[in-house]
């Protein structure tokens, strides 16, 4: 059997070989002038199917270059490829700021945003998982119930009948019932909990309308909310509400919408109940004020569905199971669990479907999600969870020469879990991938085949690349992340004595093994453990929430493009209380957002342009110049400067402004101090929150509770984002709010973090079921010295003990 010679020649035949393949030439991702956000029209090269990691200090752009320039130009070149029609049911993104992008190929992003909250989602819902339960049990569930959308707990049951005409030379009429059967409870509508509404906190019921009966904020005495009900002639306005008679009150609380005449202008009355669902509880309570949050929490209370006991699903779905099991215990099971139930089904007729179902599950173990359910709500999980989700659709996938784009893919790891985290990394690219990675963490540094080094500082102090090559040349490079590449803190000496303890006692949330614990107070106590150990259930479900107790979690702050630090810390308060004393005008002409906005663009400082099938355009308002402000507004000046210019001052200048001289406002300094404190002063006053990374806006949080009155800080891994240089200036603020008389508790897998420590808890030995115990309490020196579990062999190994 003879062989054909390859075509680039052979050393036999002594032929030359043949020129290479253009198509082979293109190894490269090039970038010419970027100038997205901070960057400073770079020009980078980075080499295809190679690891690349982007570091740098927070805020020095590596996101800006990674995601919104790369990954979204490569995102925007794929839309583009689909018909108009397509196209108007996709995101429109805008093309990045950059002259030249070459050798793009298709990008899958797994970033860190939060999977939405809908209570309807879960983290079966989120991946395939629960539509292949679905399918598996309406072909093997017994009783057979119907399709699988019978098993499916966000489709209701639904019967129509009716006729339908149709007109083919003379007209018939044909009868069509029409049948649905879906899996949702009809009692909580597949939510798993109802909410009942605290009546005693809308009202007091000894008292009458006129005597100010209701205790809803905005609804005060005299104003329209208020006289809606005491006007209304349905209910006496001077009888109290517990005198009601049955008519009366129904009217009062569940009156269906009605148009009438009230105080003699046409209005809509409705019952108080629907009134405030609609006001209050259709909003996302993130963005509520703080005073009527704090109203939803304690009006609003959520009980488990008593009829389908929290699983979401109707009686049938509930009752036909396969082998004694129904979808509900198959969604409640722990995933590592419910693999080997899998494994266990041997069924020929869906063989090609237990096999899919097995690989997803197999994936989520090795992926280090063994420890979820399919059944948790996806608004749960932590941003590091929420990401691990996503990649678990690609860890399978036989797709290569893709560009995989990932942010921070340790966050939320445990070192031990690191490990693996890089391996899967590396299996990526060895699929013949372009894997880049925006990372902090020195282990998955270590890994990279090439590194991009951005900075030196942050906001308009980075945006410059500092350095490209290997991890050796890093090393001994002068570039912040090379100088601080090999830092490692020691072990304390002394420690702190605590001046009490926090006792908790039982606890049983999630995982948790009836744990008993103390948690010093006064101290800076960590609690460690591997991801799933349960620390958070730890911490945010059994340490009581109280006046006394500030807890940052790492929760997305959700705001419109409005929304920036000034607005959100209530900085924007006393500056504009400064510009109205200093001008003699009211504080409301210098917000955005009220009196002094620019007619035009209404104080958002761009116009967007909706194109209906192309990509919709944001441009500059050509009215205020993007300043935001009307121009007479811009007139008023403190210390020199106008308020569009105060709000493009980074934090850093504006303490040194509002300080001293003609602008010092000590309201205004002492937040800024804050904001400094916890290494944001890089960022301006009016950048929109929605361009904030995770751990910035868990800092921004730090920021703003730091004025907070209680004893006991709770941080959720405040080391998220964070670059090796900043973790320095974090320990250093946890010292401070230890030395000022505080409680710091954190939850924290950074090694540095750990040997800062007071006093350690570690949490497991392993995730879900195989943790929920607490396997170490001392200080970080007996942590290292006994090397009796993961943490303190990781943290022995770390500081080199």
């Amino acid at each position: 059997m003879s062989h054909a010679a390859p075509r680039t020649g052979s050393p036999r035949t002594g032929k030359r070989p043949a020129a290479p393949q253009a198509a082979d030439s293109h190894d490269t991702i090039r970038v010419l002038g970027a100038r997205e956000n901070n960057l400073k029209d770079i020009s980078i090269e980075i080499p295809k199917r190679r690891l690349t990691v982007f570091t740098g200090v927070s805020g020095s752009g590596k996101s800006s270059l990674v995601f919104d320039t790369i990954a979204a130009e490569s995102q925007r070149l794929i839309n583009e490829t689909y018909s108009a029609f397509v196209q108007g049911f996709m995101p429109t993104l805008a093309r990045p700021e950059v002259d030249v992008l070459e050798g793009l190929t298709t990008a899958i992003i797994v970033d860190q945003q939060r999977m939405g909250a809908d209570p309807r989602s879960t983290v079966g819902t989120a991946t395939d998982a629960n539509a292949m339960l679905r399918i598996l049990f309406s072909r093997l569930g017994k009783p057979h119930i119907g399709p699988p959308s019978a098993y499916a707990f966000n489709v209701p049951s639904v019967r129509a009948s009716g006729a339908i005409t149709v007109e083919r030379g003379g007209k018939k009429a044909v009868k069509a019932t029409y049948e649905r059967t879906g899996g949702m409870c009809t009692r909580c509508e597949g939510r798993g909990a109802v909410s009942d509404i605290d009546l005693t906190q809308l009202y007091d019921d000894t008292k009458s309308l006129d005597e100010g009966a209701l205790t809803i904020p905005g609804y005060t005495p005299g104003g329209w909310n208020y006289r809606l009900y005491s006007e209304s002639g349905l209910v006496d306005p001077a009888k109290p509400i517990r005198k009601y008679t049955k008519k009366e009150l129904h009217a009062f609380l569940h009156h269906e919408p009605t148009r009438m005449k009230i105080a003699g202008i046409n209005m809509t009355y409705e019952g108080l109940i629907p009134r405030i669902q609609k006001s209050f509880l259709a909003k996302d309570k993130e963005g509520m004020q703080p005073h009527i949050r704090a109203f939803v929490d304690r009006a609003v209370t959520f009980t488990t569905c008593p009829e389908c006991e929290g699983t979401r699903l109707s009686e049938g779905a509930r009752a036909s199971k396969i082998k004694k099991v129904s979808i509900a215990d198959a969604c409640a099971m722990q995933i590592s669990d419910l693999a080997e139930w899998v494994r266990g089904l041997d069924e020929p007729s869906v063989a090609p479907l237990l096999t899919a179902l097995r690989d997803t599950l197999d994936s989520f173990v090795e992926i280090g999600l063994g420890y979820l359910s399919l059944d948790r709500p996806a608004g749960t999980l932590s941003g590091g969870e929420a990401q691990r989700v996503k990649m678990i659709r690609h860890l399978g996938s036989s797709l290569t020469d893709v560009t995989y784009v990932f942010d921070e893919p340790t966050i939320g790891l445990h070192p031990h879990d690191i490990q693996r985290m890089n391996d899967l990394l590396l299996r990526l690219r060895d699929k013949g991938n372009t894997v880049l990675v925006v990372e902090h963490k020195p282990e998955t540094i270590a890994i990279a085949d090439h590194v991009v080094d951005l900075g030196p500082g942050a906001g308009t102090g980075g945006g410059t690349v500092c350095f490209e090559g290997t991890v050796e040349e890093l090393r001994a490079g002068d570039t912040v992340t090379g100088r601080h590449f090999d830092d490692r803190s020691s072990v304390k000496d002394t420690v702190r004595t605590p001046t009490g303890t926090l006792e908790i006692r039982g606890a049983s949330a999630h995982n948790l093994r009836d744990v008993d614990v103390d948690i010093p107070l006064g101290v800076l106590a960590v609690v460690t453990g591997v991801a799933g150990s349960g620390k958070s259930s730890l911490v945010h479900g059994s340490i009581p929430p109280g006046e006394d107790v500030v807890s940052v979690d790492q929760g997305a702050i959700r705001g419109s493009r409005r929304s920036n630090p000034a607005t959100y810390t209530g900085l924007l308060e006393p500056i504009r209380k400064a510009f109205a004393k200093a001008n003699g005008v009211k504080p409301a002409l210098f917000s955005a957002n009220s009196e002094g906005a620019c007619p035009t663009c209404n104080g958002a400082g761009v116009i967007y342009t909706d194109l209906a099938m192309m990509a919709g355009v944001a441009t500059t308002c050509e009215d205020c110049e993007g300043k935001r402000f009307q121009a007479s507004v811009l007139e008023y000046h403190l210390g020199g400067k106008d308020i569009s210019e105060v709000l493009a001052m980074s934090v850093t200048e504006a303490e040194e402004f509002f300080g001293d001289g003609e602008a010092r406002t000590p309201a205004a300094h002492k937040i800024l101090d804050r904001l400094a404190d916890v290494g944001l002063g890089y960022l301006s006053l009016g950048q929109p929150l929605t361009t904030l990374s995770g751990g910035e806006r868990q800092r921004l949080k730090l920021a703003t509770h730091m004025g907070d009155k209680g004893g006991i800080y709770v941080l959720d891994e405040p080391t998220t984002g964070l670059h090796l240089a900043d973790v320095e200036q974090l320990l250093g603020l946890l010292d401070r709010l230890v030395d000022s008389g505080k409680s710091v508790i954190v939850v924290e897998h950074h090694q540095a973090v750990m040997a800062h420590a007071d006093w350690i808890i570690d949490l497991g030995p392993g995730a879900g079921h195989d943790g929920g115990t607490i396997v170490f309490e001392g200080t970080p020196a007996k942590l290292v010295a006994d090397r009796s579990t993961l943490t303190g062999e990781h943290l022995a190994a770390y500081v080199g003990a």
